[in-house]
């Protein structure tokens, strides 16, 4: 082993989860931030793309969203608290999953960008899954 896979050998596990876990949050966070006017008011642009343009890839059909608003009220909520919950490393597991599962329905949404975007962000989540929060994280604090 050279001296520098040594030195990387030795990274601590506790900054690698960190570092995922700020990673996998800021887009969603920013993303989960277009979709409100206020605080509980959806803006018309997220209303707009949930019941005219965002459609489910489906076994070659485009299938519009059922209870657009619905989807578009959960989707902005998960995607403010959900990356507020990895940060803090609080319920990290649990996050990272939800953020998975978002990923799993944004693919559907927008295949194109599975290799750009999908992919990074369900390899990060399923680190953290297996990973945890780390020693910097709440989930520490707690005894989880």
């Amino acid at each position: 082993m050279t001296r520098l896979e040594t030195l990387l050998s030795r990274l601590p596990t506790t900054l690698v989860a960190l570092a995922l876990r700020f990673a996998l949050a800021v887009p969603f966070f920013f993303s989960g931030l277009t979709k409100w006017d206020g605080f509980g008011q959806l803006s018309g642009g997220a209303l707009y793309l949930f019941s005219t343009e965002f459609r489910l890839h489906i076994f070659g059909a485009e299938i519009p969203y059922p209870y657009p608003t619905a989807f578009a009220f959960a989707s902005g909520t998960a995607e403010i608290l959900l990356p507020i919950l990895l940060v803090l490393g609080l319920g990290t597991r649990f996050a990272a999953l939800g953020i998975l599962g978002m990923t799993a329905v944004i693919q559907l949404t927008v295949p194109d960008g599975w290799a750009n975007f999908h992919l990074p962000w369900a390899a990060m989540a399923l680190a953290l899954i297996h990973l945890g929060g780390g020693a910097l994280s709440l989930d520490r604090l707690r005894g989880a």
